[in-house]
């Protein structure tokens, strides 16, 4: 089972027709909605004709503390509908939490939530939440996906007001971007809404629920990219006006007021981007229908994101700094404190004016010790180039000598070539999205057929740092040591991959590269790469970051799809 994909999250509802801008439910604390609508589907999206006996279907009897594969320990459940459940996990293996989606084996929509789950999991796109597993056990049926904890849904940003411009491009162009990228695929969402994307705290953009989201409710739909691109529209809508673009409330939305039909964003609140108002409209008004000043309708996801290509980058807000207050002496200072406001109705007292201090060194002793000083200060810069130009002679007459290891200013010592033991590593993901923890092991245990290896990206050899900034691992050289060198092997050659090292302060996986040394940097087209530093220095902890990384084709071996990838099979490091 590829470990790529994203997370089904959203659940099935109770009715047997869902329109795709439904009145919202509560929903649960992983996103999953239960809920209640009504009306038919605008864009032909609906129920499969098992849906209506989805609830024939007995739940599967779970409770907390349940384990499935020996792995998954259930920790709460979130949601209990419709013949399955959803819940927060822990994976005990890897000790992180997970989302897991159960169903019974026989429930109806079983077969198309696996198939679902395993075809969205090839697309390997880091812009949507990831699917970890799919499999079907005996009488169950269960999918886990990623728990991201520290991601908002989009409905929970815009119950504190609409976007500001700049995050409503982002918003807009990085869904767009994302769904054409599925639909090349043949992948479609069909249930995009507020819940179902998440922000980041580094403010990028995460869809969850690509194709299972539809599976579990048993929605088809005849002309999927339109249905997406509308939704895509209405997204952007919500996120200039803060309302829902239909009728109905939605999302914790307020909708729009009933009879007036659809009305462009800037007409609904002031203030709004013109050029993202018209930009919702030709998103939302995609059946044929003219979008305002004439612009053609956007009825792919592609064409949208063209669109938002094509607009003036909107610059984010700069941060605005206040000026501070004018200093202002205090009662004390000015000498009235402790003094009684009034006496007799008037002032206490004039307050006496603080006479100035005579400028200081204006005597002649102070003359007298001003030029002492100063002579003082020039026979010390006299001295000091002296010795300086003394030592530098030396060391350049002794800088051959087999002793001379260091330098009179303590510099760091003379490569010496000698292998430098690792003692632990771990990879290292800053952004809280790791490659494959479990195989960083694998890159120090002497043995080159073993290997860690990272996921593979649409976008290369250079990663796009708007989704991916980089992969790595961290090693722990058991104390502060001299490192001169880092040779690293590879598992994939082509052009290019770069590799650059710092010196960290711990085995975190999580601390900023800002806070860390840079040592040095290579590229290469080979399988392997060694990167020189420019002068020896001491580190206990150092990071292997790639930043680019070649094309490779598929790798039955580790399972591993085409893509811009990259495997690392042993690292050392000499002093």
């Amino acid at each position: 089972m590829a470990e790529r994909s994203t997370a089904a999250v959203d659940v099935a509802d109770t009715s047997g027709e869902e329109p795709l801008t439904a009145k919202a439910g509560r929903a649960t604390d992983d996103g999953a909605k239960a809920e209640k609508v009504s009306g038919k589907e605008k864009d032909t999206a609906r129920t499969d004709e098992k849906g209506a006996q989805a609830t024939d279907s007995k739940p599967p009897e779970l409770h907390s503390g349940h384990k499935l594969a020996r792995r998954y320990r259930l920790e709460e459940c979130v949601t209990r509908l419709d013949g399955f459940s959803s819940w927060r996990a822990v994976d005990e293996k890897l000790r992180r939490a997970v989302g897991v989606h159960v169903l019974p084996a026989d429930h109806p929509r079983a077969r198309p939530v696996l198939s679902a789950a395993r075809a969205s999991a090839l697309l390997g796109d880091p812009r949507f939440v990831q699917v970890l597993d799919a499999v079907e056990d005996s009488d169950l049926v269960y999918v886990v996906h990623e728990w991201l904890p520290d991601a908002t849904e989009l409905a929970t940003v815009l119950a504190n007001g609409p976007l500001e411009p700049h995050d409503a491009y982002q918003l807009v162009s990085q869904v767009s971007q994302a769904m054409t990228a599925a639909h090349r695929e043949g992948l479609a969402h069909l249930r995009l809404t507020p819940s179902s994307v998440l922000r980041t705290e580094s403010g990028q953009y995460r869809i969850r629920g690509l194709a299972v989201m539809a599976a579990l409710r048993g929605i088809t739909c005849e002309h999927p990219q339109r249905t997406d691109t509308e939704a895509i529209g209405a997204l952007l809508y919500a996120a200039l006006t803060q309302r829902w673009p239909y009728e109905n409330d939605a999302y914790g939305l307020a909708g729009l007021p009933k009879g007036v039909g659809l009305i462009a964003p800037d007409q609904v609140r002031a203030g709004v981007h013109r050029g993202l108002s018209e930009l919702a409209m030709r998103a939302l008004v995609n059946d044929g229908a003219t979008a305002s000043r004439q612009e053609p309708p956007c009825t792919t996801p592609e064409e949208l994101a063209k669109a938002v290509a094509a607009m003036p980058r909107i610059r984010p807000p700069e941060t605005a700094f206040s000026t501070p207050p004018p200093y202002q002496r205090t009662g004390y200072q000015q000498g009235s404190y402790g003094q009684p406001a009034t006496r007799n109705g008037q002032p206490a007292g004039v307050t006496q004016p603080v006479v100035a201090p005579p400028p200081p060194l204006q005597s002649r002793t102070g003359k007298a010790l001003k030029w002492s000083v100063s002579a003082l200060l020039i026979a010390a810069l006299g001295l000091g180039s002296w010795q300086l130009a003394d030592t530098l002679l030396k060391r350049e007459g002794d800088q051959d000598a087999p002793g001379n290891s260091q330098s009179a200013g303590g510099a760091a010592k003379k490569p010496t070539g000698k292998p430098i033991k690792i003692e632990d590593g771990a990879e290292y993901y800053p952004d809280g999205q790791p490659q494959h923890p479990e195989q960083a092991r694998a890159t120090y245990d002497g043995d080159p057929s073993t290997f860690w290896r990272s996921k593979s990206f649409l976008e290369g050899p250079d990663l796009n740092p708007a989704y991916k900034k980089g992969v790595g691992l961290v090693y722990d050289l058991g104390s502060e040591q001299q490192v001169s060198t880092a040779s690293i092997g590879l598992r994939y050659g082509g052009n290019h991959t770069t590799v650059t090292l710092y010196a960290a302060h711990s085995l975190s996986p999580s601390e900023p590269l800002s806070s860390m040394r840079e040592l040095g940097t290579a590229k290469t087209s080979g399988t392997t790469v060694k990167v020189s530093l420019k002068s020896p220095t001491k580190a206990r902890y150092v990071v292997v970051w790639m930043t680019a990384m070649p094309y490779s084709e598929a790798d039955p071996e580790s399972y591993s799809k085409a893509g811009y990838k990259q495997g690392v099979t042993e690292v050392s490091f000499t002093g």
